[in-house]
């Protein structure tokens, strides 16, 4: 009888150590099956995030920059010349500006949002003064100096974006850039050609 009831005693503690090592076996299988997949995912949510605006050369930072300033200036300075030029063609020549600006603009804003990088989104002081000073400015004044301040600008401009297409390090950005320089140079002629008819 002694006999029998150590044998059922020491089955139930066998049983007892057993169950606990299933639980604790079960709770660390658990553990380390969740552990590495959500670390993993932190990471991979981290990298995402991250890795574009890491990667983005100075040069890549200061061409986005100046294209965002550069082609709100030209967005603006489109829409002033519907009001304060007297000539149709500097009038049709801003609302090219408008309408592509805004375009290249907006591929420009998509760009960051992916990214993850900010543009600025205000002009620049100097780029600022010149607006102001173009918006006191009305009819032959304001189609001369309209009319100038794209010729000299687009012929940075294109400089600029040619440099980006060739040297930049995002391939997204310097794609941008190679597409738009075609339009560039068609503003360049475009202004050109309204120049000599103003003369």
């Amino acid at each position: 009888m002694k006999n029998a009831m150590l044998s059922v005693l020491c089955a139930a503690a066998l049983m007892a150590c057993n169950k606990n090592e299933n639980t604790q076996t079960t709770s660390t299988t658990d553990s380390i099956m969740t552990m590495p997949a959500d670390s993993t995912m932190m990471m991979t949510d981290s990298t995402m995030t991250g890795t574009t605006n890491e990667t983005l050369t100075e040069q890549d930072k200061m061409f986005a920059n100046e294209a965002a300033t550069g082609g709100m200036m030209e967005v603006m300075l489109g829409v002033l010349a519907e009001t304060n030029s007297t000539q149709q063609e500097v009038k049709s020549l801003g609302k090219m500006m408008v309408d592509d600006h805004t375009k290249a603009n907006d591929e420009l804003k998509s760009w960051a949002t992916s990214a993850g990088y900010d543009l600025p989104n205000t002009l620049k002081a100097d780029m600022q003064q010149k607006y102001n000073d173009m918006q006191a400015t009305k009819g032959a004044d304001f189609d001369k100096a309209y009319v100038d301040f794209l010729v000299t600008d687009h012929k940075k401009d294109i400089a600029a974006f040619k440099k980006q297409a060739d040297a930049g390090g995002d391939g997204n950005l310097k794609s941008f850039a190679s597409k738009t320089v075609p339009i560039l140079e068609k503003h360049l002629k475009a202004s050109q050609d309204v120049m000599n008819n103003l003369k």
